[in-house]
């Protein structure tokens, strides 16, 4: 649903309505001004003058009302507006009116004869979310947070992807990966967030290899952002669900400067009784946040600039329980005796620290060329590190690991007016990222306990050595290089009651790699805990033999990618009361599936089971130029009174994930394949010298199923909203999105479920000649619904509400995990890939969620603001000890994603208030208050591997459980009658890597002051 912004109405003359339209250049963050000028009996008035005027600069638009009387200014930079109109015969009107990003503000200018000299100035309250009209002109689903959100809402992260939940049809989400585990990802139509496309100032800021957001920005540099969920114009692309459009904070001809601090500390932190339990003290903690911006004039009324920078000083750490401790004092007996090779013994810290700093900051120029030219220039850059960076509960510091990220990014923009009716941007974006992640330790092995073999350790599930950089559901880098560079030019045309746009991008990403550890590691995973060996050596060491797996993750990848898009789009103002958007985007890629400059042609998986007569692929795939997406969508506003609008909407969005799903492939033809002709008849020939070992010698195959396409979504939805005053409005919405070839794994067994046809099925040699291959295809299929029911309003200027409510279903196929347009979808049986049981909730499938936002002007100048989010329990999959599948409960397989975890509830505070030091300076102190009721919210981190349950050992090792222990040492047990009885809750960390948001902290308040002038 797209949000609207409620204001009062604009008066010009006598009458002006004001209501916002079509956004058809939200992705170079603007907005636009439409209208008609009318004479006191309602007649159109041809030829009037339209003179728009940035406050506290000298950026003027000046266009000529049409034959119609109507007009329409494009591509203004958001903020207050002077709009003037004259017109011969006429008094001159004039108003301030406020545009917000990626939207158009309609307005209806009634002029008054020239003897009424008249000239109305109405200045708009600040702008909100809370604070935004009814939308006559737009399909699109969306929302605008403005900086007085940032600032008033409390942001537990200080992200400005906290305050995007707002939105409806928005749901917190985990970061997906430990690169990017700072930056708060927004899920959108049920998915994971990865597939949301993210444009700061016109340019690109999508992170092309696993998804979400690349670069991170400090609120208070970020002017408004629009949050889109749904039915997006032609010219956005890169996406299969929603998009945030941001555009930075710029300098005028005023000073303005702010400096804040935020404090927060243990002794305003509630103890988590999950991660931190008694008796032990509660574990140091400390952040502080200094934030500061500057802005003003370099060459008043041409050259302004503004910059921002903000430190992040955080001292974290893991307090270990009394289990853990046990278990470790055990494992360094252990070590100590003499029974882990090269190790004589291991340190057991009570606590670790995790120390975490980061450095924001941004700087914008704006120059005022001409009346007809505008530049602006703006850089960007963020670097933080994180030290024992992924140790849980469940691990010692020698599992974690040093991160050190670094992002940079700069834009230059140009608007040029070539004439009142054709408008042209230009964007020319950079931006890069190198990321290192380098171990604690390096002693080539780890090891694994049950105790540690749960969501606790996200790090893997390893106890003790080295970080594997791999975990059950997937693995990531300890490199990654993005190079990126996008040239983009947009034209706008307004001819009569239609405006055109059409516009090229173009993405020359000749970085976008990294490298994984490319060392062979050995991982023992034991069957019991530390404390079960120090009475069973002689078993430790018999264990540790058999357990023993060998792996390496294959060092580097790299590509060179380029991205084209081409888009037309037409708002056509069909009627007073009709408008029509219509659009088609054409997008392809170059050189996506291939690695190191070498086409998946040069894989030796392929040149294998060629060499073996297996057809699992007829031919190298190859990039889809195929990817046609039209836009249809209209918006009518029956009876003329501009309160109600029906709307609705239809289009194709496309958008690849692959480089990370399926990065072993890429690494396959890192170097050219030696030769593989006849593996079966001489396996030890030069000719066969670059065949891919057989399955008993462990050999894998990666490879792309010939039939790639890139996976896209449908988008269809239908809804009504209604004004019922000048402050509130309500608004229902029906979205439909269907996910069509989504990316999945095919996991084949050489011998057991893939043969050589050149030896018969049952023969053992099976096994000596065919490896192991897993196939990436994009077949997967999954479906979206969500009733999107929104109410906001304000009473009297002393509350402002937001309140949502959100009824969906998102389902997909998967074998142990379910995510929409996601990476790491496998299937249980690659030869009955959409079996029984494998089409499930997506592991973001929340039935029912509600938000509740308010700002309350209180009594003595206090501003009291509150966000609370209810939603109800996500799902999750309980798989095997070896995480090849699905559980059975009393002999009854479960599906996809089966089990629920707990509903998930927070309310977060803000108090604070404004002191007036003079005309210029104010100080603000404030409070923040998170989670308020310090409600235990495990979200869906709940365990999620039988072995680390409390049930029977050979029932876990069987797959098949029947009863769960009642005592520590599983020597009384009860039957399973429900599969709540299986919810164990694990650590607080999300669904995957990182603080997340589902997983709610415990109680937790922040200070802090803000100085301004």
């Amino acid at each position: 649903m797209r949000t609207a912004r409620l204001a009062p109405p604009i008066a010009f003359a006598f009458i002006a309505c004001l209501c916002p339209a079509i956004s058809l250049y939200a992705q170079n963050s603007s907005g636009s001004i439409r209208g008609v000028v009318l004479d006191s009996t309602k007649a159109r008035i041809a030829g009037a003058a339209i003179e728009v005027t940035r406050p506290s600069s000298t950026q003027t638009r000046s266009v000529t009302a049409n034959d119609q009387g109507e007009f329409r200014i494009e591509n203004l930079a958001p903020g207050e507006w002077q709009v003037s109109v004259e017109a011969h015969g006429f008094a001159r009107a004039a108003a301030d009116v406020s545009v917000a990003v990626s939207t158009v503000r309609d307005i209806v200018v009634t002029l008054r004869p020239s003897h009424v000299s008249q000239s109305v100035n109405v200045t708009s309250q600040s702008s909100s979310i809370a604070t935004q009209p009814i939308d006559l002109a737009s399909n699109v689903h969306q929302a605008v947070v403005t900086t007085q959100d940032l600032q008033d809402m409390p942001l537990p992260g200080r992200s400005f992807a906290n305050i995007a939940y707002l939105a409806p049809g928005t749901e917190p989400v985990e970061p997906s990966d430990p690169t990017k585990a700072r930056i708060t990802a927004v899920s959108t139509g049920g998915s994971s967030g990865l597939n949301n496309e993210l444009s700061i100032d016109g340019g690109d800021n999508s992170d092309d290899w696993i998804g979400g957001f690349l670069q991170n920005f400090s609120p208070d540099s970020i002017q408004e952002f629009a949050i889109r969920t749904s039915q997006e114009d032609a010219d956005t692309g890169g996406t299969t669900a929603g998009s945030i459009v941001i555009t930075t904070r710029s300098g005028s001809n005023d000073w303005h400067g702010q400096a804040a601090v935020y404090e927060r500390a243990a002794a305003l932190n509630a103890r988590f009784p999950i991660e931190n339990p008694a008796p032990n003290p509660k574990q140091p903690f400390s952040r502080q946040n200094y934030v500061g911006t500057l802005s003003g004039p370099i060459v008043k009324d041409k050259f302004w600039f503004f910059t921002a920078f903000e430190n992040v000083h955080e001292d974290a750490s893991i307090a270990y329980s009394p289990t853990s401790i046990t278990q470790f004092d055990a494992l360094a007996t252990l070590a100590a005796e003499g029974l882990i090779p090269g190790v004589t013994s291991i340190a057991v810290p009570s606590f670790v620290p995790i120390p975490f700093r980061d450095y924001f900051s941004l700087l914008r120029f704006d120059w005022s060329q001409s009346s007809r030219s505008e530049w602006f220039l703006r850089a960007s850059n963020d670097t933080y590190t994180t030290n024992n960076n992924l140790v849980q509960q469940g691990t010692l510091p020698s599992t974690g690991l040093l991160s050190h990220n670094n992002y940079f990014s700069l834009v230059i923009g140009n608007q040029f007016t070539f004439t009142p009716t054709w408008l042209g941007k230009l964007v020319l974006d950079a931006g890069g990222l190198h990321l290192t992640q380098s171990r604690n330790s390096n002693l080539g092995f780890a090891l694994a306990f049950p105790f540690s073999s749960t969501a606790l350790t996200i790090s893997g599930f390893e106890t003790y050595g080295d970080n594997q950089f791999a975990t059950p559901i997937t693995y990531f880098p300890s490199l990654r290089n993005q190079q990126k560079y996008q040239l983009r030019y947009d034209m706008t045309h307004v001819q009569g009651a239609h405006t055109v746009e059409f516009g090229v991008s173009f993405i020359h990403e000749p970085v976008l790699g990294g490298a994984f550890p490319d060392n062979t590691e050995t991982l023992y995973a034991l069957p019991q805990n530390p404390t079960y060996y120090l009475h069973n050596e002689a078993q430790f060491s018999s264990d540790l033999i058999n357990g023993a797996s060998a792996s390496n993750l294959g060092g580097g990848f790299s590509q060179n990618v380029q991205r084209l898009a081409l888009y037309a789009q037409d708002s056509w103002h069909a009627s007073a009361n009709m408008t029509l958007n219509y659009g088609l985007r054409y997008s392809t890629t170059f050189g996506l599936l291939n690695g190191s400059g070498r086409t998946q042609a040069f894989n030796p998986g392929d040149i294998t089971l060629a060499a073996l007569g297996i057809p699992l692929v007829s031919h190298a795939p190859g990039d889809d130029h195929k990817q046609f997406a039209p836009r249809l969508g209209f918006a009518w506003s029956p009876g003329g009174t501009g309160r109600t609008v029906v709307r609705g909407g239809f289009g194709l969005y496309f958008n690849d994930l692959a480089q990370n799903g399926w990065a072993t492939a890429l690494q396959a033809v890192n170097s050219p394949p030696g030769p593989c002709v006849d593996p079966v008849q001489n396996p030890g020939g030069p000719e066969n010298a670059g065949c891919i070992p057989c399955d008993a010698a462990g050999g894998t195959a990666n490879i792309i199923d010939s039939g790639y396409r890139t996976p896209y979504a449908i988008h269809i939805s239908g809804g009504v909203q209604h004004a019922f005053s000048a402050s509130w409005s309500l608004s229902a919405d029906f979205i439909h999105e269907q996910g069509n070839h989504g990316y999945r794994a095919y996991s084949y067994t050489g011998g057991t479920n893939l043969f050589t046809p050149q030896l018969p099925l049952n023969d053992p040699d099976q096994t000596t000649y065919v490896p192991d291959v897993n196939v990436f295809h994009s077949d997967n299929r999954s479906s979206y619904n969500g009733l999107l029911i929104h109410l906001q309003g304000n009473m009297s200027r002393k509350l402002s509400l937001v309140a949502n409510y959100t009824f969906s279903k998102a389902e997909t196929w998967g074998c142990v995990l379910g995510e929409l347009f996601d990476y790491v979808n496998g299937v249980c049986d690659p030869l009955n890939a959409f079996g029984p049981g494998d089409y499930g909730p997506s592991g973001e499938d929340v039935r029912n969620r509600a938000v509740l936002a308010f700002t309350w002007y209180a009594p003595a100048g206090f501003q009291v603001s509150t966000l609370s989010q209810a939603e109800s329990a996500r799902p999750f999959t309980i798989t095997t000890a070896d995480n090849s599948g699905r559980i059975a409960v009393n002999g009854t397989p479960t599906s996809l994603d089966e089990f629920r975890a707990t509903p998930y509830i927070q309310t977060d505070l803000r108090v604070s208030r404004s002191i007036r030091l003079s005309d210029r300076w104010t100080v603000m102190p404030f409070a923040e208050f998170f989670n308020l009721f310090n409600r235990n919210n495990p979200g869906a981190n709940y365990v999620t591997n039988v072995a680390s349950l409390p049930v029977p050992s050979a029932q876990a090792q069987a797959g098949n459980v029947s009863d769960i222990c009642t005592n520590s040492d599983c020597t009384a047990t009860e039957p399973i009658t429900s599969l709540k009885q299986l919810g164990v809750s694990a650590g607080a960390l999300g669904d995957f890597f990182g603080a997340g948001t589902t997983v709610g902290i415990p109680f937790a308040a922040q200070l802090g002051v803000r100085l301004s002038f």
